[in-house]
């Protein structure tokens, strides 16, 4: 069975304009992510830019990849609250964004904020897309409904409902005036509804390798809120020629990889132990891992950073080098059998297991 794993950047611009734009993974010219009903976005705000309150037929996780004064809006569904609540965004930040969550997206800050949106599209009309609801501006929803049932709906006389509709001709991403005021932040909500994955004092449970790197796990039981979008983030900072441990999924559950910063080089390993993607990969690149297919990584000479996400609230990983490894699990005497070697052998192989994490410091 051939599968196409190469990394892609975002291939199609869905907006862009005087405030930001919005860029996307296109399920045709990436097919895999539509096959595994993944999907990705990255939103760019310039200053002062604001994208228009939406909703989208998927649940997703933004992660913010610069800027350092971001506000977000949102209306959670009935179930949890109706009320709106505002946050404060920086680099590094995680936030979830619900199944029908109402959310717009605002720049306060001097130089543009980029959020990669990374999610599952099982419930899209477009498997392997996002769907955006407008409910304002030219693609609006009030805007497509006629003036008289404008009118009736919110009990204003038909030239009140089409200055309503019509004022806002702007579509996804606007520029609003230097100095327009916006809702302040809540910061007890922030710190409830946003986790930094910079916040190394709340990592303690986390992977921190001297020369190596770290790699922070970010799931329902550290962060209840991403729970209710059933998607668990993982964050990977690789020192130069440093190393991942390969590890793979044992639940079926599929995993996209969004590079950061600098470059590396990626194996997959699938069916029939053929290997199906050795390639490099750069800053911008989305990796997409099949269920049950075994991945590595090797940082480059500037390191490598990958943010990613897993479609599932608790996944169930397992990997081949470090000393939580499936190989170190097995009887010495199964393990002797099955590479073929003396017991010697096999005891040394253990012990070198045994003095791994799940990442891996350059040898020399």
């Amino acid at each position: 069975m051939e599968i196409d794993l190469n990394p892609r950047t975002a291939n199609q611009t869905l907006f862009e304009g005087e405030g930001g734009g919005y860029y996307l993974w296109s399920s045709k010219e990436f097919p895999l992510l539509a096959q595994t009903k993944l999907g990705a976005g990255k939103l760019v705000l310039k200053p002062n830019g604001f994208a228009l309150p939406h909703y989208a037929d998927s649940s997703k996780v933004g992660y913010v990849l610069q800027g350092s004064d971001g506000v977000v809006g949102m209306v959670f569904p009935k179930k949890r609250s109706s009320k709106e609540v505002v946050l404060k965004l920086k680099k590094g930040d995680i936030i979830p964004v619900p199944l029908g969550a109402l959310s717009w997206w605002y720049n306060n800050g001097d130089s543009e904020l980029v959020i990669v949106f990374l999610g599952q599209t099982t419930k899209a009309y477009v498997p392997g897309e996002f769907t955006y609801f407008l409910l304002t501006g030219g693609l609006g929803i009030l805007g497509a409904f006629s003036t008289e049932y404008t009118s009736k709906a919110f009990d204003m006389s038909k030239d009140e409902a089409k200055e309503l509709v019509q004022s806002q001709s702007g579509v996804l991403i606007i520029k609003l005036e230097a100095g327009k005021k916006m809702p302040k932040p809540q910061l007890l909500k922030t710190k409830e509804l946003v986790f930094n994955i910079n916040d190394y004092s709340s990592l303690a449970d986390d992977e921190n390798v001297k020369r190596g790197g770290i790699v922070t796990t970010v799931n329902k039981s550290k962060f209840s809120f991403i729970g209710e979008v059933g998607l668990t983030a993982t964050h990977l900072k690789l020192e130069p020629h440093s190393m991942s441990s390969p590890i793979y999924t044992t639940d079926s559950s599929v995993r996209v990889i969004y590079v950061v910063k600098g470059s590396g080089r990626i194996q997959i390993v699938g069916i029939q132990g053929k290997r199906v993607l050795d390639t490099e990969v750069k800053a911008g690149q989305l990796v997409v891992v099949p269920a049950f297919f075994v991945e590595a990584k090797i940082a480059g000479e500037e390191g490598m950073e990958c943010f990613s996400i897993i479609n599932s609230a608790e996944p169930i990983l397992e990997d081949i080098a470090s000393d939580e490894s499936v190989l170190a699990a097995l009887s010495p005497e199964v393990l002797q059998a099955s590479l073929n070697i003396s017991a010697v052998s096999g005891k040394h192989f253990i012990s070198e297991i045994m003095k791994n994490s799940i990442i891996l410091p350059p040898t020399n």
